[in-house]
């Protein structure tokens, strides 16, 4: 392990996180709210700490391993949510708990999206944009965007991008160079949330709401600068454009940048998984809708389509956005919503969840199976699209899904032994392992009211998620610090 290595970087990344502070000091300037001083003094501390950190090792020059780059990533990862809390903590108004101020920056930052914070509406301008902020710098990755301005600073990035990006394939590079693999990817990002943005303006928010709401809509997170989410603005324009961008968000971006390269769209027909996520949720949506329908929960047609259609892609895209309490819905729709948000959004999106090509090879491999029971003699290949799957890639999604699991059970139980109902425990850890945001129970509006102990649980819970289980999971093996 190259600690100086690891130190310089974390060092040079937390000097690069000091200057995310600036935007919301700007906002509470131009709104004059007093968000102003704890976001430049947060500015200056974390600029201060990542100083510290870089300036004893400036000259420390080692080719990064893949140990190195797991390590840094979580540290960052750590670091950075518990910094991220600092404005908040030195916010007056609303003064708000140490635990809960590093619980709402983490949530922001994996683009979970459950909030501790109630009276949103109320809360100042600069705060408002800084939760939007989080959830934009998280839904890419920070360490991406990073990996793309390392190389002008003398720090290689791969290690760092094959531990951050999502997915269970972190070796295909758009590019020929690492660099411009992240660059290729913010570019689409940003595109995407300028379009978003615009849509949402023309659809009647106001800049500030367009803005806000296009970060987190692009970055899959849920947070809103309302605490009705997009229900506040009662528009079925502005749910449909949501929407839509919750859907392009929730497909792998290396699909955007080949159908932005070959100028064609035939390349989302021809991909398994992009066709297995919009079957999902088209299929979510109309048993959704056809239930609402049957129940006359939401009265007729006209108050009832977008609302389903709505909350079908927000759940089980992980955004976690609402237009009404899908809490309360009847029957089996709020159970059926939540467990839809495990499988979550496509490999190398924003979305959360297990993601996509993962269910579909667990799918697959269990019906291999069935085959082999039948015909013990057989060889039956597990394929995506026409290309065999190799046999490491199924070992290790089955892996993953039993980490998965196993974890989850125990976090629930560890929430139940604080004193959490069965309900609240297990939708709260679906909630934040999966990268949603809004559980059902206790924690369908807001995570406040939980206990402090049971805060830090789901925190680790959120990182899990985002770190996709095994880049967190290693770091707790004897074997990742031999030698």
């Amino acid at each position: 392990m190259h600690w100086s290595a690891v130190e310089r970087i974390l060092g040079l990344l937390l000097m690069l996180f000091s200057l995310t502070m600036l935007p919301p000091a700007v906002v509470a300037l131009i709104y004059g709210d007093p968000g102003l001083v704890p976001f430049l003094v947060s500015s200056l501390v974390i600029l201060f700490v990542g100083a510290l950190a870089w300036l004893p090792v400036r000259n420390a020059r080692h080719d990064l391993r893949t140990r190195d780059g797991f390590l840094i990533v979580v540290l960052f990862w750590t670091v950075l949510g518990i910094t991220g809390g600092l404005p908040l903590v030195l916010s007056q108004n609303p003064e708000i708990p140490w635990t809960d101020a590093v619980f709402e920056s983490l949530s922001g930052l994996t683009t979970t999206g459950s909030t501790v914070l109630t009276g949103i509406d109320d809360l100042p301008y600069s705060i408002r944009f800084y939760r939007q902020q989080l959830q934009w710098l998280g839904g890419m990755g920070i360490i991406v965007l990073a990996v793309a301005i390392l190389p002008m600073l003398g720090v290689g990035g791969m290690q760092l991008y094959r531990a951050e990006t999502p997915g269970p394939v972190k070796d295909a590079k758009l590019t020929p160079r690492i660099a411009g693999t992240a660059k290729a990817l913010w570019y689409i990002y940003l595109g995407l949330t300028i379009a978003c943005a615009t849509a949402y303006w023309l659809a009647g928010m106001t800049p500030f709401d367009a803005i806000g709401h296009a970060f987190s809509t692009v970055a899959i997170g849920g947070y809103s600068t309302y605490d009705g989410s997009i229900g506040h603005f009662d528009s079925p324009l502005i749910s449909m454009i949501c929407v839509v961008f919750m859907l392009i968000a929730g497909i792998n971006f290396a699909m955007h940048f080949t159908a932005w390269r070959s100028r064609s769209l035939r390349h989302y027909l021809q991909d398994t998984e992009t066709c297995w996520f919009l079957g999902i949720l088209a299929t979510l949506s109309a048993v959704t809708l056809i239930t609402l329908m049957a129940t006359s929960y939401l009265g007729g047609w006209g108050n009832t389509w977008h609302h389903a259609v709505f909350q079908a892609v927000s759940i089980a895209s992980t955004a976690g956005f609402t237009t009404t309490d899908f809490a309360a819905w009847p029957v089996f729709l709020p159970v059926m919503l939540l467990m839809a948000a495990f499988v979550g959004g496509c490999a190398m999106s924003t979305g959360g969840g297990i993601k996509v090509v993962r269910f579909v090879l667990l799918l697959k491999q269990g019906h291999r199976e069935i085959i082999r029971l039948i015909h013990p003699q057989a060889q039956v290949l597990v394929k995506m699209g026409r290309r065999a799957v190799d046999e490491r890639v199924i070992n290790a999604v089955w892996g993953f899904f039993a980490a998965y699991i196993a974890l989850f059970a125990l976090m629930m139980l560890a929430l139940m032994g604080t004193g959490l109902d069965q309900v609240t425990a297990f939708s709260a850890v679906a909630a934040t392992i999966t990268n949603l945001g809004p559980g059902l129970g206790q924690v369908s509006d807001h995570f406040g009211e939980i206990n402090a102990a049971a805060k830090w649980v789901l925190m680790f819970a959120m990182l899990l998620g985002r770190l996709e289980v095994f880049t967190l999971l290693v770091l707790f093996t004897p074997a990742f610090w031999r030698r």
